[in-house]
């Protein structure tokens, strides 16, 4: 008889726990399996508070906006075609910025730069997430987000549409979240109160083939 089958059998004799003792990968692996999803009412799984920080993002997208809107019309009726002397040394002296072809580059780039800053805020803003609730029965998750206009945009879909791209127990800054037939991911903000996080690990936080 092996040391490690005398061991346990000692155990056995010993202790009222031998099985724990014999068997800890067992029990660990029923604990995970044994996590009841099937809810009998609607469970916050996950929230964010951050209207603050939002409502100064978005401030200032639209502030950005309206100084690069400016800034390019300011150049497109301002700027004139003035002739330069061919032949003045200093490089920058000899471009004529009231061309048509650097009057029109600067008024497009200009308000390209503007409208790509409020964009981007507003991408960001409608792809943070606020709520994470898990529907009576577990089968199904509501996901509220922020929007430009500090109202709560939700939706609701199936479990089996979503996915998150890593581990709440390995993620450091956000948790990626891709849901079927939606562009770009969701971001989950881990400074952000996991109300129940066994539920959410096993039903928001699972990473799932999308088909």
């Amino acid at each position: 008889m092996s040391f490690i089958a005398k061991l346990c059998l000692k155990s056995r004799s010993l202790f009222s726990n031998s099985k724990r003792l014999c068997h800890p990968y067992k029990l660990h692996s029923q604990s995970v399996v044994d996590v009841n999803t099937n809810v009998i009412k609607d469970v916050i799984l996950y929230k964010s508070d951050q209207d603050r920080f939002f409502r100064v993002l978005n401030i200032f997208g639209i502030a950005q906006f309206g100084f690069w809107s400016y800034l390019s019309l300011t150049a497109y009726q301002t700027l004139k075609d003035i002739p330069v002397n061919p032949n003045e040394t200093v490089w920058w002296k000899k471009i004529n910025l009231g061309d048509s072809k650097w009057r029109n580059s600067l008024t497009t780039i200009a308000f390209v730069i503007g409208w790509g800053i409020l964009a981007t805020t507003w991408t960001y803003t409608l792809r943070s997430v606020k709520y994470l609730i898990l529907r009576k029965g577990g089968k199904q998750l509501t996901v509220v987000t922020y929007t430009p206009g500090l109202q709560n945009r939700m939706f609701t879909l199936d479990l089996k549409n979503i996915s998150a791209m890593q581990a709440r127990s390995t993620a450091s800054s956000y948790i990626p979240m891709k849901v079927k037939g939606h562009w770009f991911y969701y971001m989950i903000d881990m400074k952000g109160e996991f109300r129940n996080s066994t539920l959410f690990d096993h039903t928001a936080g699972l990473k799932r083939v999308l088909l």
